[in-house]
């Protein structure tokens, strides 16, 4: 049974028993020039799909039908790709989808500073619809999950708050918030980011809060800078002696917050048996769907363990890749273990291995990328790194060009940009309106 509208008959006030809050704010730093001019959420993935439209297409699998969208970084092309939310049944006269960017107020006017900072002032929206329990999600992560179900653990434990969490390898569990549980789901403790983890239980992000906790613990922290919920909401209610329970969850979860991560998770898709399978009927990952013709392969081209999008022209050869809608490749092209955002065209003759190509981007005949050794990146290698040549979008590369490894371009560059037609393994190219 899915989650209802529920009418208090006394004064006719209808509510919702959940709603969701989706953090959708985040900048995604670490994916570098992919996120220059575009919210994390908004980044494409799996050739067809942008990352928020799992959180989402998982809220309407749940029978979750009331979702804010909380925005900030670089909203357009997040809230184009939302609209009024028709791909995923969010079009709904009480509920659906909203999107709830900072706003100018009498007083106090300030950006989100913080997760639950974002939370907090929108506390209006969580109001109109009298909810039961409110469920905080990630916008940035790759998953299916039934919220359903968490819900119905939440209730049957009794808890004030429900942190979903999974476990990870000891040796990164201290990157990220870790719970201790006394091994019958109560957590005992919580602790963010330890340098010594007491546990392998990591908090997925994701949390139900019964509505009157969550209230009451953004109200007394208002005026906590960068109010975030692991760092203080989570302790807080820990400390207040509420009921914190663990919701643990063994399924395909991913992070897709690094280029490398972000790389192995399109990867992943094309394995001979995915670990996350797009093709499941019943639960379905909804999107918003352009009216494009089908995709033409010619004689001459060769594709082995790809996804191909809609729109595609392919008159190269294409392995192991994830190529969105739209992307032409010319005729003589080698493309291996790369993925292709949409509306890129690649010229012929050129050769491109393990390369992330963002949308709109023109590649001229006989470029070759991912070439030389493995230096590391002179810039960023925290985030240039392990191979990968990344391609802002909007940008062009000029004919017969070379582009090493660990390297970033950005913007429309011109042969005079590449001393000797080349641009070394870590190094960095940026032009006017490709910056980071």
């Amino acid at each position: 049974m899915k989650l209802l509208d529920k009418l208090k008959r006394g004064d006719d006030v209808i509510k919702k028993e959940m709603i969701a809050m989706l953090l959708a704010g985040g900048q995604g730093s670490r994916l570098g020039i992919v996120t220059s001019k575009m919210a994390k959420p908004a980044v494409a993935f799996g050739g067809k799909y942008r990352v928020i439209d799992f959180p989402l297409s998982n809220c309407i699998n749940s029978g979750v039908d009331t979702v804010g969208v909380l925005t900030q970084y670089q909203p357009l092309r997040l809230n184009t790709h939302i609209g009024i939310g028709i791909p995923w049944d969010l079009d709904r006269n009480f509920g659906g989808v909203s999107i709830l960017p900072p706003y100018e107020k009498s007083i106090h006017s300030e950006w989100y500073t913080g997760t639950a900072n974002a939370v907090y002032q929108n506390l209006e929206y969580i109001e109109t619809y009298h909810p039961d329990y409110v469920l905080i999600l990630s916008g940035d992560h790759i998953y299916k999950m039934d919220y359903e179900v968490m819900l119905d653990f939440h209730k049957e434990n009794d808890a004030d708050v429900t942190i979903a969490v999974m476990p990870v390898p000891a040796e990164e569990a201290k990157r990220f918030g870790i719970v201790i549980t006394d091994g019958h789901g109560k957590i005992v403790d919580f602790e963010e980011k330890p340098a010594k983890p007491r546990s392998n239980l990591a908090s997925m992000g994701i949390y139900i809060f019964s509505w009157p906790v969550l209230r009451e613990a953004l109200i007394r922290l208002s005026s906590q800078n960068g109010c975030d919920f692991g760092k203080h909401i989570i302790p807080y209610c820990h400390k207040k002696g509420k009921k914190l329970a663990a919701y643990e969850y063994n399924g395909y979860w991913r992070d897709v917050g690094t280029l490398n991560s972000y790389w192995k998770a399109n990867m992943e898709l094309i394995d001979i048996i995915p670990e996350f399978n797009l093709y499941e009927e019943y639960w379905k990952i909804y999107t918003k769907n352009d009216s494009l013709p089908p995709q033409y392969i010619s004689a001459e081209a060769t594709i082995g363990r790809s996804i191909i999008g809609d729109g595609a022209e392919i008159y190269g050869a294409v392995h192991n890749c994830v190529i969105s809608p739209g992307v032409i490749i010319g005729k003589g092209s080698v493309v291996r273990d790369s993925i292709v955002m949409k509306d890129v065209q690649i010229g012929g003759g050129c050769v491109i291995d393990r390369a992330i190509i963002a949308e709109n981007t023109v590649v001229g005949d006989n470029v070759t990328m991912g070439t030389g050794g493995d230096q590391p990146n002179q810039y960023r290698p925290d985030i240039y790194n392990s191979g990968l040549v990344t391609i802002g979008e909007n940008s062009v590369i000029p004919p017969n060009i070379q582009i090493g490894k660990n390297t970033a371009v950005s913007g429309d560059t011109v042969r005079a940009d590449y001393p000797n037609g080349l641009l070394e393994s870590g190094g960095v190219l940026i032009k006017a309106g490709g910056e980071e």
